[in-house]
């Protein structure tokens, strides 16, 4: 491809841009992206980009690069760290437990692939250098944090598969940075060699995660052992942490180009798994500075993408971006994920949502503008070409995927049938913790509200998600998913604090089914009055030694509920098996499971040969786990 437009042009004005102007347009829209965002159930990614085109040069012109002189590098670079730092804060170790096969493939096996695969696309396609290409094929290695985690804030996957992305993100993001700016180096050296490459990447990296290690040092010992006023001590840790991060990012850049990205996601990383004060507050804090600098540097630089420069690049600049995200992210997902415990339709996930993030944005901006300054001071015309290439592709490649495959991420995981059933648990005693144990082995979505520090520590190290806090407070209810959960479990051993969290779920939040543990079988009545099921520690205790007794082998088989064995009651919703009867569906329902029971109209019936299944009956399937599966998914099919 050759042409002359520069995708990052200093435009010309007549007056001073209006930069309080600017700063106020982007929070409003970054603000209003988010509500649209949680309205919509897409990530907020989506409408900060479209909001970034409507505030560019193109449309309304109030952002131009102008406007920010010779800062826009600064503010996009300080952007990343806080956002890098806020997404490792969050990697927990036991979320690596979740899924470190997976993740450590991801970042190794599928980056390679995405690599190469991507850099050969660029030059055999638009025919760049090969300098060139293998710095765009480096740059769009990265999802990123800033893609992944809106992502993932709407789209409540199983904890395998959220770890695995979340790895991949905050590691890619470091991988990326620091690969292309070695191989950049060489290429505006003229200086290609091989051998070099390694000793640059591991320069950088190396300086990354020292000065990341000594920061998380210096800042756990000032967190912990430093008086930081009992008054204000919430607010002096949010800064303090602030402040680090920030210094981290300069220090370690200073050293070496784009060691900053390294020394913020070690840094975090570290902090993310010690005993830290003031934890919630920090990532609360943290998670709303996300929200502004998101909102910033994807308004900022979606405003200075040149239409017309990825419009040149033409049916090309399409393939490649076919490439990059319908063939070398699949084809890497799927390699990486053989034996990983993650099902089919996890894998066609992960292949389908792979957005690029701000980082192969900021930098393939910084770049560009270097190519362009380098051709103009040593007279290479050709280099101007090569940045369009550079700039037009990582750009391309980020909107089509972000639009494409993070936009309708809810809907994709919807149709696939992947999103596991969010369950609350108000209480991780004895009870509580049984049950969360027997529900993440069956794959669903658990959250546990905790008070007791003890308890929280030892369901976390678990691998369980808990939220700190009294399950009777509406705020902690919120933070804590009550709105995306199906279920509300009151396991505490407290009837009376039972009793009001189930009246806060089916009141104030309106949840669709809710059960409470009963310590007192006098407290039944009070409870499903509300309408909340109630289990009752006596009958149940009663109920399971009755079944010991009498009905050995299925009193041990339902222990194994959601291991081995399993029973689900599903409604009939398929065209297909409606209408027929028991005997002419045999083919449909898988050995090693049975057609147990239909509930119709409140009325209950073992089904013979002869009865007809019907559209909106109950059906309950029991057998092993995975033929009850089949079973389920040609009854009621999610497609």
């Amino acid at each position: 491809m050759t042409g002359s437009s520069v995708p990052f042009q200093l435009l010309p004005v007549d007056v001073e841009p209006n930069l309080l102007l600017i700063v106020a347009s982007i929070v409003a829209l970054g603000v209003l992206s988010q509500v649209l965002a949680d309205r919509y159930r897409v990530p907020s990614v989506l409408f900060l980009i479209l909001s970034g085109i409507v505030l560019g040069p193109k449309v309304l012109g109030v952002v131009t690069q102008s406007a920010f002189g010779g800062s826009l590098s600064t503010i996009v670079g300080l952007s990343v760290a806080i956002i890098v730092f806020e997404g490792a804060l969050h990697l927990h170790v036991d979320k690596l437990r979740q899924s470190p096969v997976a993740a450590v493939r991801l970042i190794t096996i599928g980056s390679l692939i995405s690599f190469l695969g991507t850099a050969a696309a660029v030059y055999y396609l638009l025919g760049a250098d090969l300098g060139i290409a293998l710095v765009v094929g480096a740059l769009l290695i990265a999802t990123g944090p800033t893609v992944i985690t809106p992502i993932l804030e709407i789209v409540p996957v199983r904890r395998p598969v959220g770890a695995a992305l979340e790895t991949e993100g905050i590691v890619n993001d470091v991988t990326a940075a620091i690969l292309a700016a070695v191989i950049f180096k060489a290429v505006t050296a003229q200086q290609i060699d091989p051998r070099n490459f390694l000793i640059g990447f591991s320069e950088r990296l190396a300086v990354g995660v020292g000065i990341g290690l000594l920061v998380a040092g210096i800042l756990w010992y000032v967190l912990t052992h430093v008086d930081l006023s009992s008054g204000n001590a919430p607010e002096n840790a949010r800064l303090i942490t602030f402040a680090g991060a920030l210094i981290a990012y300069s220090v370690a850049n200073t050293i070496a180009t784009e060691a900053g990205v390294a020394a913020v996601a070690t840094a975090g990383i570290v902090l993310g798994n010690v005993d830290l004060p003031y934890r919630e507050e920090i990532e609360e804090f943290k998670g709303t500075i996300r929200l502004l600098v998101l909102s910033f540097i994807f308004i900022a630089l979606a405003a200075l993408i040149d239409i017309d420069t990825l419009l040149s690049m033409g049916i090309a600049g399409v393939a490649v971006v076919v490439i990059v995200a319908l063939v070398l992210r699949p084809f890497g997902v799927f390699l990486s994920t053989v034996r990983t415990g993650l099902s089919f339709r996890e894998k066609l996930f992960v292949s389908a949502v792979g957005p690029r993030g701000i980082i192969p944005a900021a930098i393939a901006t910084l770049f560009a503008l270097e190519l362009q300054h380098i051709a103009t001071q040593q007279g290479r015309p050709s280099l101007i070409a090569q940045s369009n290439i550079l700039a037009g592709t990582v750009f391309m490649v980020i909107v089509v995927t972000v639009v494409l495959q993070g936009g309708p991420a809810r809907w994709i995981a919807e149709r696939l049938d992947i999103l596991p059933m969010r369950i609350l648990i108000v209480g991780s005693g004895k009870v509580g913790r049984s049950l969360a144990e027997r529900l993440d082995e069956r794959g669903e979505d658990v959250v546990v509200i905790e008070e007791d520090p003890e308890i929280i520590e030892s369901s976390r190290s678990a691998g369980f998600t808990v939220k700190k806090g009294d399950g009777t407070d509406t705020d902690v209810l919120r933070s804590a998913g009550i709105g995306n959960a199906k279920i509300v479990v009151a396991a505490t051993g407290d009837d009376d604090t039972n009793l009001l969290v189930s009246q806060l779920a089916r009141t104030s939040f309106d949840v669709e089914d809710v059960i409470a543990r009963v310590n007192d079988p006098k407290n039944v009545d009070p409870l499903e009055e509300l309408g909340v099921r109630t289990i009752s520690g006596t009958d149940a205790t009663a109920w399971a030694i009755d079944n010991a007794i009498e009905r050995p082998a299925l009193s041990n088989w339902m222990t194994e509920l959601g291991r081995s064995g399993d029973v689900q009651e599903i409604t009939v919703t398929s065209e297909e098996t409606a209408g027929r009867t028991i005997g002419e569906l045999e083919d449909s329902i898988p050995d090693r499971c049975q057609l147990a029971l239909i509930s119709r109209n409140d009325e209950n019936l073992v089904p013979d040969a002869d009865v007809t299944v019907e559209q909106g009956d109950h059906v309950t399937f029991l057998g092993q786990r995975d033929a009850v599966e089949q079973a389920v998914d040609r009854f009621h099919p999610h497609d």
